[in-house]
């Protein structure tokens, strides 16, 4: 064992089993272990009240746990994390420091001015992978370009050798001596008083901390894996894995739940078991996603400001407050969107295909921003995951290369009666409704009023009408599409005229918190280890191609679509929507030969902007992409 003082930084790293930067330091000499909780730098994104319920019983579980193997964790409450970082490393006369990485944009940036400012000290600083399979950098395709698509990203992760890793935790640690101003975990300020209450039904429910996900790991892979394939999209308990919480604050190894469920894809496919083996496809794209949150977050790190395709840039979202506030409290008129919503504000946790509904309605029956939606989710999930809620949020307002198109509606009663056909969910989550009918407990407005009096369901009174006709949202997403295009179309004739335009993001005029802006720079790295940032160098950006979809409702709108854009594609099936941590069939990638590159807003360290891509050139060369593939599979046929 060596002679080095090392301060080890805990984050969302919340485990001693598989935890690189903690291990590391444990064999390098005597450690100090420290949570630093600076409430000031989180900014927009400080965690809502169920998210720091979870953080205070995973911290106070893995400062036992630390305690047992001979060393002490410290909290600190402070203004500045870079601060009490540099008064933890005079207290002990450390030369060290470890963490391990987050992908997020703004712990990015806060990350690596904090690691060059330590270095610039004079102090070594070192980082490691404790949350993804892959660093986002070492995955690009033939090019070096970064993937658009998740299957082309993911096929490419399956490819990829995995090293084995050690998950025994240290056996012993040896404190590094030292007084700081430390505080206990009340005085972090994690709990309010006034929450308490609230929070002790949480407990009923959940068991955060690293030993808890262990015991849930082992559960869902011995009793719920081998069934996952059919009863993940189902409503009620033992579909999914729930493992989301685990995961965001690293109480469990993403590559521990990888190895055990691949272990069991080995053992099944020697048994020739096909539901086995299926279900552990599905359930390993679902961590694919969340690996590909990540990827996206770090190649494109304005994604939590804006689209990843332009198409957005001109949308006019129809920021009603009063329609987001009907939204939130679950009283759209719409049974499954407001059950959902209702469980979500009760338990902080909605099943995913519920998650993929709720906010399918906001953006496309609503016309609500989709960051409206991305911040509500963050203050009120459990599981709230920042890189997650941007994939999820931007995948349902077509926003992808990928994602479900803009165009596409899908009807809540229908999604009721394919995911909730008992209405089971709907009747636990909105007691007014208990005794509708099946046959109109999806739909209550078209049941015959006897029904609705003899079930004590009054529209407009003990539950509300519907907030907007469906026909009549379809006719307002339908002229918002057509708006958008004009004015893409506008400012692209400006600009081939010669004229300086410009135009920015729609959304950018609607009044929310601020959001923190991010700065790429360059980074030279000293290990394979250390965390990279975002740069033109090792973030080589693919853009998003993508078809357009055809209404088949509607067979005039579905000319005006294929006259206004001249693209030919098809509609995904139903099964084709899908959530961040779930999706079904595989969609075709498309590529493409030229390059999307960082908005202006973000720049390099000289201070050369890059340039914005725009989409009226992607449409172009799109349909010459599209129109040689039809070629040749004439020539085929």
């Amino acid at each position: 064992m060596g002679s080095n003082r090392t301060i080890v930084w805990f984050r969302r790293d919340l485990r001693i089993e598989d935890n690189p930067a903690l291990a590391a330091a444990a064999k390098d000499g005597s450690i100090f272990p420290v949570y630093i909780w600076c409430p000031k730098e989180e900014g927009q994104f400080y965690p809502g009240r169920v998210s720091r319920w979870w953080l205070k019983q995973s911290l106070s579980q893995l400062r036992q746990s630390l305690k047992s193997l001979g060393a002490e964790l410290v909290f600190i409450k402070t203004h500045s994390t870079l601060a009490a970082l540099l008064e933890c490393i005079t207290a002990v006369k450390a030369t060290k420091v470890v963490f391990n990485h987050l992908y997020d944009p703004v712990s990015l940036v806060r990350d690596h001015n904090i690691k060059e400012k330590l270095v610039e000290l004079g102090f070594s600083v070192q980082s490691y992978n404790g949350d993804l399979l892959f660093e986002p950098w070492e995955i690009y395709d033939e090019r070096g370009l970064a993937f658009t698509t998740f299957d082309a990203y993911w096929n490419k992760c399956l490819q990829m050798t995995m090293e084995p890793v050690s998950l025994l935790p240290p056996w012993r640690l040896v404190p590094a001596e030292g007084e700081v101003e430390k505080c206990s975990i009340e005085e972090l300020g994690l709990e309010d008083e006034s929450e308490k209450s609230s929070n002790a039904l949480l407990g009923r429910a959940w068991s955060p901390g690293w030993s808890q996900a262990e015991q849930i790991l082992t559960e869902f892979v011995e009793r719920h894996l081998p069934r996952y394939s059919k009863n993940r999209q189902k409503l009620g308990e033992n579909s999914t894995s729930l493992l989301s919480p685990y995961l965001h604050f690293g109480e469990l190894s993403v590559r521990k739940v990888f190895q055990c469920v691949r272990m069991k894809q080995l053992l099944w496919a020697k048994e020739a078991n096909i539901e086995g083996k299926d279900s552990v496809t599905f359930f390993l794209r679902a961590i694919g996603f969340r690996e590909y949150s990540r990827y996206l977050c770090f190649n494109f790190p304005f994604t939590h400001e804006r689209s990843l395709l332009s198409n957005l840039k001109y949308f006019p979202w129809h920021a009603d407050l009063d329609h987001f506030k009907v939204w939130r409290q679950g009283r759209t008129g719409y049974p499954l969107v407001d059950a959902g919503m209702r469980e979500l504000w009760a338990t902080g946790w909605i099943h995913n295909r519920i998650r993929v509904i709720v906010s399918s309605f906001a953006v496309k029956f609503l016309l609500l921003p989709w960051r409206w939606g991305m911040k509500y989710f963050w203050d009120t999930l459990l599981d709230a995951d920042l890189e997650s809620d941007i994939l999820g949020w931007q995948y349902i307002s077509g926003s992808l290369p990928d994602g479900h198109e803009l165009e596409r509606m899908d009807s809540p009663e229908i999604q009721g009666s394919k995911f909730d056909p008992e209405g089971e969910y709907v009747r636990l989550w909105l007691p007014e409704l208990a005794r509708m009918p099946t046959e109109w407990i999806h739909h209550p407005w078209d049941a015959p009023l006897n029904v609705r009096k003899a079930a004590g369901v009054e529209l407009g009174l003990n539950y509300p009408k519907p907030i907007i006709d469906v026909d009549l949202a379809r006719e307002r997403l339908t002229e918002a599409i057509f708006k958008m295009w004009e004015m893409e179309a506008a400012a692209g004739d400006a600009n081939s005229n010669g004229k300086s335009e410009v135009v920015n993001d729609n959304s950018e005029n609607i009044q929310t918190s601020a959001i923190p802006k991010v700065v790429l720079k360059e980074s030279l790295t000293n290990s394979l280890n250390d965390q990279r940032v975002p740069s033109f160098q090792n973030g080589k950006n693919c853009p998003p191609s993508r078809k357009r979809s055809k209404y088949v409702e509607e067979r005039q709108y579905r000319d005006d679509l294929r006259n206004h854009n001249n693209e030919a594609g098809t509609s995904r099936p139903d099964e084709d929507l899908c959530s961040t941590a779930e999706s079904s069939a595989s969609k075709k990638q498309t590529t493409s030969v030229f390059s999307f590159s960082v908005p202006q807003s973000c720049s390099l360290s000289e201070g050369k902007p890059f340039r914005e891509y725009d989409s009226s050139d992607l449409k172009r060369q799109c349909q010459e992409q599209i129109d040689m593939e039809q070629s040749s599979n004439k020539d085929g046929e």
